[in-house]
């Protein structure tokens, strides 16, 4: 870039050294900030090789507020709560806090197209992200999910799209919203982060919170009752998607076809442009996420007859409802991005075949009783595992389940173990937790990367499994 970057000379503490520390303490020097890091881990802990990050002062271990003396600007990772000590005294000091994401849409030279959501954003991003590049466009998709971009800024131009998934962790922190926002649901989600709904719904909003231009674009599920809520408080033009009405503007289904309207629309004149069979990801929840990027990608311009051939091409991503094997009759599916009981509720309304599903994970806080009778229902059996699994267990009880039916394994390997002995050939094995990773992978890819090469490893014939109750 041509010009000094406001951040030149300051001093930058970075909490938290996973993938956005990282890029952060790689990013800062070439803008000619002094990058000191911290993490309560240590060198060993974190296998740092300090060499990697030259100009980078790194205090790790204890985090005492001697730390933030002489600090401009206090940059917290996603996994980093904001009542942690040290955050709460630089808060107190009056030192703003930053992170990648506000620090990366200060500075890109041309449009971002932001989705944020408690379900679906991850699959809305990347099919987003592949209308833009199929009308043309160099397309940059990170953010929550993939690039970290500040990585690439230095490479992307004005005549360039971005499309940036964010989380509600980044998104509480920040004063700067992407040009076009997208909420895709609110539904509960990180209650021990957040602590309420209400605070949760607010660091949502802030996706589309700071827009300053009529010209900006927010796009909201008019299905969702949190979603919808947000409509009040939109500046600038509002798009809706919908499965279940008619939109003056947006995208929504029409019998089995898809419609743009409006502001989402290249003519504003409401226009069929795919059917539900071109879809080829499962469920009615994937229907409302291709919905979402078709409003969205149409607000900024693609034509509908670049959707439909994106729609056609999109297989979904990587962790979600993705097929991983078929043996014996029995098909395995890697669902380890459902961190929510709402998600699994998504992925359960799109089976009609028996299931053996595999719950657990470490627990939000949330509320698990809706999924659950719905798990029952649908479910020849149900392995619990993790730290959620006593949990799951006494929830399952107090809806009156026959217990019998319910099994606890002690860690993945056994939970896919059970499922294999309980299965029978029409079966699918669904691994859809409910709770995130942290109990025992650094993040849900982990977890479903360990899930293939277990149901990968398997043999065509069942071992034989003594079923314990716990």
């Amino acid at each position: 870039m041509d010009f000094t970057d406001p951040l030149r000379g300051k001093r930058v503490l970075v909490l938290g050294f996973a993938r956005q520390g990282q890029a952060l303490a790689r990013w800062l020097p070439t803008v000619g900030a002094q990058a000191i890091v911290s993490d309560s881990k240590t060198a060993e802990q974190l296998s740092l090789d300090a060499a990697l990050y030259p100009g980078v002062e790194f205090a790790l271990g204890a985090q005492e507020p001697g730390l933030l003396d002489g600090i401009d600007t206090v940059c917290v990772s996603g996994g980093v709560p904001l009542d942690l000590p040290i955050v709460r005294e630089a808060i107190s000091r009056g030192i703003p806090l930053a992170n990648d994401a506000q620090f990366f849409l200060e500075r890109c030279p041309c449009p971002v197209l932001g989705i944020t959501g408690s379900a679906g954003k991850t699959t809305t991003t990347t099919l987003t992200g592949e209308i833009l590049k199929a009308a043309g466009y160099k397309t940059w998709v990170g953010g929550n999910i993939g690039d970290v971009l500040l990585d690439n800024l230095a490479d992307i131009h004005p005549a360039d799209r971005v499309v940036m998934e964010l989380s509600s962790f980044q998104l509480e922190l920040m004063t700067i919203s992407p040009d076009y926002a997208c909420i895709t649901n609110i539904t509960p989600n990180h209650l021990d982060r957040h602590g309420t709904m209400e605070a949760y719904a607010a660091a949502k909003a802030n996706i589309y919170s700071h827009h300053h231009e009529p010209a900006n674009v927010t796009v909201l599920g008019k299905d969702d009752p949190g979603a919808r809520a947000q409509a009040e408080h939109v500046y600038g033009r509002l798009a809706w998607f919908s499965m279940d009405e008619m939109v003056q503007d947006g995208a929504f289904l029409a019998g089995s076809r898809l419609v743009l309207t409006g502001i989402s629309s290249v003519d504003a004149k409401p226009q069929a442009f795919a059917d539900r069979s071109d879809i080829r990801v499962r469920g009615d929840h994937n229907v409302l996420n291709v919905l979402a990027a078709c409003a969205l990608t149409g607000a900024a311009g693609v034509k509908a007859a670049v959707m439909r051939e994106a729609i056609r091409g999109f297989q979904g991503v990587p962790h979600r409802l993705e097929i991983v094997r078929e043996l014996d009759g029995i098909t395995y599916i890697n669902d380890s991005i459902a961190t929510a009981p709402e998600r699994v509720l998504a992925a359960l309304k799109s089976f009609n075949e028996p299931l053996i599903l595999l719950l657990g994970g470490k627990d939000k806080k949330l509320p698990w009783e809706d999924m659950l009778r719905l798990a029952l229902s649908k479910s020849r059996h149900i392995v619990v595992f993790g730290d959620a699994a006593p949990m799951i267990l006494s929830v399952a009880s107090t809806l009156g389940a026959d217990m019998s039916r319910l099994t606890h394994a002690s860690n993945l390997d056994e939970a896919v173990g059970y499922a294999r002995a309980f299965a029978q050939p029409g079966d699918t094995v669904l691994l859809s937790p409910g709770g995130t990773s942290y109990d025992a992978y650094v993040d849900f890819a982990a977890r479903g990367e360990h899930f293939r090469s277990i149901v990968r490893g398997l043999r065509g014939r069942k071992k034989s499994y003594t079923v314990r109750r716990r």
